[in-house]
């Protein structure tokens, strides 16, 4: 399985490599495949010794209609890739990236991505991370985001297939005044699977808006710890957690809500649930003829969207 064959498997659409009205970059292990930038947008990329470095800078006003699609991935059994990039969302501009990052034959793989945005004031991005780590949790997957946020951000980083190996990501957002941010974070582990995610939004604009959504399962002898962080530091601002953990067999979840206010008149609220499956939905859907492991499976990706 090629590169493109695994972008094909995780739902992506190899024919928009052929397209010119849509932008996308293409890297395997530290060569850069197949590349193409629209209108209204610039696109540098370099090859480095284990990976590449990515400027993205969407234009003043400029919106993209169209999802810019990255795929990033290490296609052998052992390897080592590093993303560096660096992503600007120029005043009152708007974009779509969607990212697949997938290791479906990874042994002995390691993924590093070292991530810096700027959104600009009025300019709204909306960011979508999609991994695929293969079978053998074998995968090492250590992302990093930093981003300053003036005006309105989303992201979504979902694993939700296959096994997870070991993951640790630490996003963070520094949100200025009347900002809006929202991170979503999706993740089912199993096996022997470690997941460790970090998210903070510090709220350090006036009337500045966040939500902190996890969803996480394990099962088997997987582990997880969700560290969230909220904090509250300029008035009106208003920020808020919610997490949910789901835990089968002999896994361990962990939540770590941290959530700090220093501003009378911010608020920051925090909600976290860890817990099996609901019995009564389990009862329903044994009822209607599903075999417990399979209903079980059914509410857990209910769960998790």
């Amino acid at each position: 399985m090629g590169l493109l064959e695994a972008y094909k498997f995780m739902g992506g659409n190899p024919s928009i490599t052929k397209a010119k009205d849509v932008a996308y970059l293409f890297v395997s292990e530290n060569k850069i495949l197949s590349a193409n930038a629209v209108e209204g947008m610039v696109l540098e990329k370099e090859s480095i010794k284990e990976g590449v470095d990515v400027k993205l800078r969407i234009k003043e006003g400029c919106k993209i209609g169209k999802p810019i699609h990255l795929c990033f991935g290490v296609i052998p059994k052992e390897g080592i890739q590093r993303i560096n990039t660096e992503i600007i969302a120029e005043k009152n501009s708007k974009a779509c990236l969607l990212a697949h990052c997938v290791f479906p034959n990874a042994v002995k793989v390691k993924h590093l991505m070292d991530a810096r945005f700027m959104i600009e004031e009025g300019a709204s991005l909306r960011y979508e991370e999609i991994h695929w780590h293969g079978n053998y949790g074998g995968a090492t997957v250590i992302p990093r985001a930093r981003i300053i946020n003036y005006g309105e951000i989303n992201t979504t980083f979902s694993l939700l297939i296959g096994r997870v190996g070991k993951l640790d990501i630490d996003y963070s957002i520094d949100a200025k005044r009347e900002s809006i941010s929202e991170m979503i974070t999706k993740v089912y582990g199993k096996g022997n699977d470690e997941i460790k995610v970090k998210e903070g939004i510090v709220l350090n604009g006036e009337y500045a808006r966040s939500v902190i959504k996890s969803r996480i399962a394990v099962k088997d002898n997987a582990s997880s710890e969700v560290t969230n962080i909220s904090e509250g530091n300029a008035p009106y601002a208003r920020g808020h957690v919610d997490c949910t953990e789901i835990v089968q067999d002999n896994a361990i979840a962990k939540a770590i809500p941290i959530v700090n206010v220093s501003n009378e008149k911010a608020k920051v609220t925090h909600e976290a649930a860890i817990g099996s499956v609901d019995k009564k939905q389990l009862e329903t859907l044994m009822a209607r003829g599903l075999e417990e492991e399979k209903a079980i499976d059914t509410i857990i990706k209910g769960m998790l969207g």
